[in-house]
Order: C-alpha cells, then structure tokens, then sequence
C-alpha cells in the first residue's frame, strides 16, 4: 500500500498543464489552456485546464479532476496504478507503508552526475575546453557540465555506491558488448539532458581525446525519447512563456552560451532533426520558433525540414542560418550579442524559406529544371493552408520569374484539402492517404514508419500525415480520411512492402533530379548520385533505407 505522505509529496510535484499536455495538445486561451474534450466527441474545444486550481473541467460532458484523477480516466487505470505510472514518468520513488522504497531511476542519474561534476574541476583539459569556447563558471554550474572517466572509473563508481548495474543498462549509462559491461559516456565533458519537469533522464558528451563521435547521446530508454525532449527546455520554459519565442539551435554548447549571453528561451534538439512528436512540446505557450541552424549542408538539410515539419503545422516563427563557419556559441564568445539580437528578431520566415531553397537547388536557366522547381514548391505548397497557398503562389511565382497564373494549385473546398467523395483520387492521393489512415488506426507503428517516411517526402498529403503524427485524431480532415470507405489502411504485416515500393519510387525520382542539377559543385552531386544509386539498390533488395539529412 502506497504511504499517503508519499501521495502528497508526489502531487506537489505534479503539473495539471504538464500531465495533460503529455497526452493532449494543449493551446493557451487567457490564463488557462483548451483543447477538444479527450473524453467524448466535439468540434468546439470545451475542454479547459487551469494551471491556477490545478485541475480540468470540460463544459461539454462535464467531466472535472487533478491530474491523477485524468491519468485515471485516460488511461483506464485504478488510482494505485494511476500513481504509479505517475511516478515512473516524473521518476519519483514512491514510499509503501512497509517502508521498503523502490530504487528511483533519478537516485542513479543525479549521483552519476555528481560524479561527473566532481571529476570535471580535477581535469584541465575539459576545463580548458570549456573556457576557450567561452564558458563561463556560472553557465558550468547552471547546466550541472560535468566529465566522463574512463570506463572502468564508472563503473567502479556505481559499485562502490551500491548500484544495480542492470539499472545502469536500463537507464543507458552503461552498455553490454560480448561478455563485458562498460560506460557509453568515456572521456567527455558531459551535459545532463532533463524532462520537462527537471528530473534527468539522460546525458549528452562531447569528446575531448579523439573519439569518433564527436557528441554521443543517451540511447532510447523507459525515460529517455530524444525525438521528445528538447535540451534545457526546464530552464528555458519559463523565459518561453514569457516572451512567447523559442530559440531553437542544434547544439548544447550554443544552448549553454546563448543563456550566457541573456538568451534563455534558447534550446536545442539531442543529435536529432525535429520530428512531428516534438510538436506538442513546441507549441506549449503558443511562442514562435526561431529556428537557428549552421549554413553547412546538414544544417540547411535540418532546417529546410524544420521549416517544413512547422509551416504545414501552422505554427509561427523563421530560421536564422549562421554562415562562415560560426555558430550563436561562437558569436557569444566573439562579443556579438546585439548582432545576434537583431538576427533572431528577423528570422527569414518558413514558408519564404523553404521556397528560397527548394527553388535554388535547381538550374532555372534550363527550362524543364525551371519546371521542376516550380512543382517541387507547389508540392510545399499544398501541405499548408488553401489561404496560405493562394498568398505565396505570388512569391514563389517572383522567385522563378514567371507569371503567377502559371503555378496553379489545385483548390480545396472550404478548408478541407481532402478532395469531396465524388471527385476523382489519384493513385498517389490513395496511397498517401492509405498511409495516414493506418497512422490514425495503428498508432504503434508510427516510430517505425518514422524511420523511413517523413512528411517532406509526401507530394500532396504532407499536412494530413503531420496532423496524424500529432496525435490530432478529431481533426476534421483526419475525421474525412477515417469516413471515407474508399481508403483502405494496410494491414500490419503489408506495411513493409507498401514501403519499399513507396521509397523506391521516391528515391528513384530523387536520383533523376540530382541529375538533371546543374548548379551545384561537382564532388557534391557526384556524392549525391552515390547515395540515392545506393538507396535505390538496397531497396531492390528488399532492404528498408532509413531517412537521412
């Protein structure tokens, strides 16, 4: 039986906003958040959770509670279960009346941090390190940066502080190869990763002796999703709120010096590109995003998906890509503050982006290339809003100079870009949309399709397949794709095929337009060939390819 003192201390932990949002999409509206109501069917949002009373009412059906009271309801679970699972993902140890206490997966983690901060005052290299990227003292302690030993050191740490070391492979801070254990993080200076609600549940490193990983993550565990968290978010979400903006960079140490520097909306992703289950997190607050990139290829790569991920999202916000070779760390360090300032306070919106360099990447003096850029930017043009479409027909009309009567897209009635019943679905549109409804109707399968198919890849259903990763199953056109009998949603064991055959396709046609480029530096499109021949080939072969940058 669960102490009662236990019951309290964990409900002073517990945030009616957080608990809810982990399971709906929340949206600010005054000084309480709403959504449509989880527990019965309504197309007017009346679900309300008020962050002052700490609890939900929905004016529709009635329902009201706490967050335990919701976990309960959504989840069917009795109240006992209910404060388990509570615990487990705020990772609080739970006291019973016979005063046995459960080992906590935040004990270990916070003591192995410990640890590593201890260490780093002792080693000069990770403090020199740190101080020539212009770290201060203060941002080392506010992040809790600490250092990596060698393997055997951590181990032998955790031994001596009585550890499971099975917990340790549980929790991602050691792994198992043959016969033998050893640490994941080795000689790093290391950055403690946190969930929303500051318990830590993982570790970034970045390597100071020569390894070739430069930056390691945690691996996937029961309380570590990368593709969720976003690195010093539980610093950075109150500043968020506040100024409604999110800085959102690619690396820790630009989070930790943009901080420094009185940037503490800033953020980044862990070693990932953004992905649809970052969303909810993103929207919280309703701020707009800054997304701030480096201008090599993988950032730009990183950015054009972004932008398109949050433009056919609906959310606001631009990107600001850092050239020469520096990054927001860099600027700090090099006293350019105020310059930054003003980059982040005009940010190239997605949408202008995005068209930017889906239109460059082509050689417009040739002609059939010209056409290809035009219906890779009507192709990003039909993921957004029939409102949005009609305004940047004209711009991207500008960008490859023609008249704007010449990019025609095709209309939705009223807001709704699924075409009505009776109007004709192509092969394509059947597909894609096949591939939402078996999204909506088999959620399980999303982290694998995720692998391999992103939004971007999708020539006209882009917004319905994000809509479905977000978990918005009302959506009316989400609802218009589960009502429509004529689209069929695979069945489990057939996924993989329709897959290979999607990708090859894709992939196949991808290899056709790198050809066709001619404005882009030979090494780089003889690179490129490489890849997608490869892709196409271990397709063939019956092999699934995952999505890269």
């Amino acid at each position: 039986m669960i102490a009662q003192d236990s019951i309290e201390a964990l409900k002073t932990r517990l945030d009616i906003v957080d608990v809810v949002g982990n399971y709906i999409e929340l949206k600010k509206a005054g000084v309480n958040y709403k959504a449509p109501c989880p527990f019965h069917d309504e197309k007017s949002p009346s679900f309300v959770v008020s962050p002052a009373k700490q609890i939900y009412h929905c004016f529709g059906c009635g329902v009201t509670g706490d967050p335990i009271r919701f976990v309960m309801e959504y989840e069917k679970l009795n109240y006992p279960e209910a404060l388990e699972k509570l615990a487990s993902q705020y990772n609080f140890s739970l006291q019973y009346t016979t005063d046995t206490q459960r080992k906590t997966d935040t004990r270990l983690m916070e003591k192995l941090n410990d640890y590593y901060k201890g260490l780093l005052d002792s080693n000069p290299e990770a403090q020199v390190y740190l101080s020539d990227r212009g770290v201060f003292e203060s941002s080392i302690e506010k992040f809790g940066i600490g250092y990596a030993p060698a393997s055997q050191q951590t181990l032998a740490f955790l031994k001596n502080q009585l550890f499971d070391l099975k917990e340790g492979i549980e929790l991602g801070v050691i792994g198992e190869g043959g016969n033998h254990l050893f640490a994941r993080f080795i000689e790093r200076i290391t950055f403690p990763i946190h969930a929303q609600n500051g318990s830590m549940v993982g570790f970034g490193g970045r390597t100071i002796s020569g390894h070739q990983a430069k930056y390691v993550n945690s691996p996937q565990t029961k309380i570590f999703n990368k593709s969720k968290l976003l690195y010093a978010y539980h610093l950075a979400k109150e500043s968020i709120y506040k100024n409604k903006e999110m800085i959102v960079t690619e690396g820790y140490l630009d989070v930790v010096m943009l901080h420094q520097a009185g940037f503490t909306n800033a953020v980044a992703t862990l070693g990932t590109a953004l992905t649809a289950e970052h969303l909810p997190l993103l929207r919280k607050g309703e701020p707009r995003i800054v997304m701030a990139y480096d201008g090599d290829n993988a950032g730009l790569a990183a950015a054009i998906k972004a932008s398109k991920l949050l433009s056919a999202g609906g959310m606001d916000g631009g990107v600001v890509i850092f050239s020469q070779g520096l990054d927001p760390a860099d600027m700090v360090k090099n006293g350019k503050v105020e310059e930054l300032k003003n980059l982040f306070r005009h940010p190239k919106p997605f949408i202008e982006f995005v068209l930017e360099q889906s239109v460059h990447a082509y050689d417009l003096s040739n002609p059939k290339a010209k056409e290809e850029a035009m219906h890779a930017g009507i192709g990003y043009l039909k993921t957004l809003s029939p409102l949005l479409q009609e305004e940047y027909r004209g711009y991207l009309a500008a960008l490859l100079n023609i008249n704007k009567s010449v990019v025609r897209l095709q209309k939705a009635p009223q807001n709704q870009k699924i075409p009505q019943l009776s109007a004709p679905l192509t092969r394509e549109d059947f597909w894609e949309l096949s591939l939402v409804k078996t999204i909506i109707e088999i959620p399980a399968v999303i982290e694998s399709i995720l692998d391999y198919i992103t939004p971007s890849q999708l020539h006209s259903h882009a917004h319905e397949f994000t809509l479905a990763l977000s978990n918005q199953g009302d959506h009316p056109l989400l609802a218009k794709i589960l009502l429509n009998e004529s689209i069929k949603s695979f069945k489990e064991e057939d996924i993989k095929d329709e897959l290979l055959t999607f990708l090859r396709n894709y992939y196949a046609k991808e290899l056709r337009k790198v050809k066709m480029q001619q404005n882009i530096p030979f090494e780089k499109k003889a690179f490129m060939i490489r890849q997608f021949t490869e892709k196409v080939n271990r397709l063939k072969r019956g092999e699934l390819v995952p999505f890269t940058l």
